[in-house]
C-alpha cells in the first residue's frame, strides 16, 4: 500500500510504501511531486496520473482562514503556470477573502430553487467541461440542494478527482 508522510528531519513530504501493520519500507521513499517544483516535472506526473489529487485546508472553526489560505495557495500555483479555476467559494463578507478572488477565473454557480429560496451550488458540468488542472471547491462537508446530481459536495469532488482534476477544498 502506498501512503504519504512527512519526514520531520528534512521537512519534506514523501511517498512511501507501507506494510499492513503501518511500518515504513524505508527503501521505497521518493519525494512527492508538488506544484512548487518545476512545471515540467509536475506536467509529466500529471499526464501519467489517472485521477486528480485532493488538498484539504482544515480549520477548527468558522472564520479561522481556511478559504483565505486556499485562495492564497491558488494564487501561488497560478503564478507557477498552473491552470486554476474557482468552482465554488462561499460568499463570505470578509473583504480580504473576497479580494483574493481577483485574478482567478470563477466559474458561474448553479442556482437551484428550493422552498422558494434560490440556493447557490457548484456547476459540476461547467467544471468538468472546462477541465482545469486545479479547481477550488469551498466547504467539502456540505449537503447539496435537492435537484443536484449528488446529495453531498464530497461526491461532486470525487467526480472531479475521477476526471483527473486536482481539487483544493476546505473543512
Amino acid at each position: 500500500m502506498q501512503g504519504r508522510c512527512r519526514d520531520d528531519a528534512k521537512g519534506q513530504v514523501t511517498w512511501r510504501k507501507f506494510e499492513r501493520d503501518g511500518r515504513s519500507a524505508a527503501a521505497a521513499a521518493t519525494p512527492m511531486p508538488s506544484y512548487s517544483e518545476s512545471g515540467r516535472k509536475r506536467k509529466r506526473v500529471r499526464r501519467s496520473a489517472s485521477s486528480g489529487r485532493l488538498k484539504v485546508f482544515f480549520g477548527y472553526a468558522a472564520g479561522v482562514g481556511k478559504t483565505f489560505a486556499m485562495l492564497t495557495e491558488a494564487h501561488h500555483v497560478q503564478d507557477e503556470g498552473v491552470d486554476v479555476v474557482v468552482g465554488y467559494v462561499e460568499p463570505h463578507t470578509r473583504a480580504d477573502t473576497l479580494a483574493l478572488l481577483d485574478g482567478l477565473e470563477v466559474l458561474p454557480v448553479k442556482s437551484v430553487k428550493h422552498r422558494n429560496v434560490a440556493l447557490r451550488e457548484i456547476d459540476l458540468d461547467a467544471a468538468l467541461k472546462r477541465r482545469p488542472q486545479v479547481v477550488l471547491v469551498d466547504e467539502l462537508a456540505h449537503t447539496n440542494a435537492p435537484g443536484c446530481r449528488h446529495r453531498k459536495r464530497y461526491q461532486d469532488v470525487e467526480e472531479l478527482l475521477r476526471a483527473g482534476i486536482d481539487v483544493y477544498t476546505t473543512v
